[in-house]
């Protein structure tokens, strides 16, 4: 069975987009709803999201501090690890996978073959027309809402854009979701990444869509900053903040380091044409 595991702990206008994308390519869609003192309610409105999906199950409803981005890797390790040989699909709320060939039972099929049990992405920015932070809307595809791909925020904040997207139950993720750790060893750049267990990064990567700059993103990403806490990140969104206060909260389209691609409107891997040389920097970082 392929299962795909989020923790959710906002962004429930993005749910149905996301249930709909992961239909496609997995068995199962698990979700753990991840509650705080700024969503109090988030376990009834997620619920009456997904109570007519069929392949969705929330498996938990945890109640913690806001904005621990340690604590959702660690419910991401927990509750992944209860199907340790399975095959899972590990993605934010706001991340939505491209695989090679558009397929992935090809690329699961691959690492069976030879034996991998990890495949690496990347983030690929998603911004709304003239780069503006729009309003989601329901029953209009995401892609169409968002149809412009770059790469902003590592610029703009140095937020880490490796993504560990696809793995076995029993392989450890590291905080963010960024890397694994493999006998102790975080495979972090020439510490690991020509590990046995990864598939080879230069042949197979996945894009990961980032629709997290909706019309809420500016907001939250204040909130999240003014916390200042460590657990949080909260350094790393101060930057993006600032950033995004100094080009008046829209994002440059014509900067050469964002690599925008424009009018990408349909999930399609082959559609990025300068995918291999941003995911060759990707993994430079």
């Amino acid at each position: 069975m392929i299962r795909s595991l989020t923790v959710i702990g906002h962004g429930t206008n993005l749910l149905p987009h996301f249930i709909e994308h992961y239909t496609n390519y997995v068995d199962e869609i698990q979700l753990v709803v991840y509650e705080t003192n700024l969503y109090p309610n988030l376990g009834k409105e997620v619920y009456e999201i997904t109570e007519n999906y069929s392949k969705v199950k929330i498996i938990k409803i945890v109640k913690d501090r806001i904005f621990d981005w340690q604590k959702v890797t660690t419910l991401y390790n927990m509750f992944k690890g209860k199907h340790p040989k399975d095959w899972w699909v590990i993605a934010d709320i706001d991340e939505f996978h491209l695989y090679p060939e558009n397929s992935l039972n090809l690329l699961i099929s691959d690492c069976d073959k030879n034996g991998w049990e990890i495949v690496r992405g990347g983030f690929i920015d998603r911004i709304g027309p003239s780069g503006n932070f729009a309003k989601i809307e329901s029953g209009v595809s995401l892609w169409e809402q968002f149809p412009n791909a770059g790469f902003f925020r590592y610029p703009m904040s140095k937020a880490c854009p490796n993504k560990i997207c696809l793995v076995k139950g029993d392989v450890e993720i590291t905080s963010g979701q960024h890397y694994a750790k493999i006998d102790g060893q975080t495979t972090w750049k020439w510490q690991g990444w020509n590990h046995p267990l990864i598939a080879p990064f230069l042949d197979y990567s996945i894009q990961v869509h980032h629709f997290k700059w909706d019309s809420t993103s500016i907001e939250r990403v204040k909130e999240v900053a003014q916390i200042k806490q460590e657990y949080a990140f909260s350094t790393e969104y101060e930057l993006m903040f600032k950033s995004l206060f100094k080009n008046k909260f829209k994002i440059v389209l014509n900067e050469d380091e964002y690599m925008f691609e424009l009018g990408l409107t349909k999930p399609d891997y082959t559609l990025y044409k300068n995918w291999k040389n941003l995911f060759n920097k990707i993994v430079s970082i």
